[in-house]
């Protein structure tokens, strides 16, 4: 994956965190992940991608962090269904930014959230994942890029 399509994911999570006023995150330096095993944290969005590329796409953060997010926001309910929904919405922000940067041949899914480990996320065996590591306040969340 180049450098550019690698900006693509960045700056639509930059852009989300803009959307919704809770100020800026920062990223750290991509890397390839060495094992076919996903990482992750306690919340996990997961999107499908098809079309000209195949694979997928997902972003993982703790669940302090989206509980800070969701305070941030000025939200009160912090239930599990409620950090459900909203790191869904942050991997489709990332996910729907990169279609439009992409083109109508980069077909996304809808977001498969996850709490805890997952028990699948399929990997494409014939690449290797770009991990883009990001920080919000003095949490930690990753996004995990694995195209054809």
């Amino acid at each position: 994956m180049d450098k550019e399509s690698i900006e693509v994911f960045i700056n639509s999570l930059t852009h989300f965190y803009r959307q919704v006023g809770v100020g800026e995150v920062s990223v750290g330096v991509p890397y390839l992940l060495d094992s076919k095993s996903p990482l992750v944290f306690d919340f996990t969005g997961i999107i499908g991608i098809s079309g000209k590329r195949r694979g997928c796409v997902y972003y993982t953060c703790p669940k302090a962090m989206l509980t800070h997010i969701l305070t941030s926001m000025g939200e009160r309910d912090v239930s599990s269904a409620h950090l459900c929904d909203v790191v869904g919405e942050i991997a489709n922000t990332i996910a729907g930014n990169a279609r439009k940067a992409f083109g109508a041949d980069f077909l996304i899914s809808v977001p498969v959230v996850v709490q805890g480990e997952p028990e699948r996320i399929h990997m494409p065996d014939n690449t290797r994942s770009v991990v883009i590591p990001t920080r919000w306040k003095n949490y930690q969340s990753i996004i995990v890029v694995a195209l054809e």
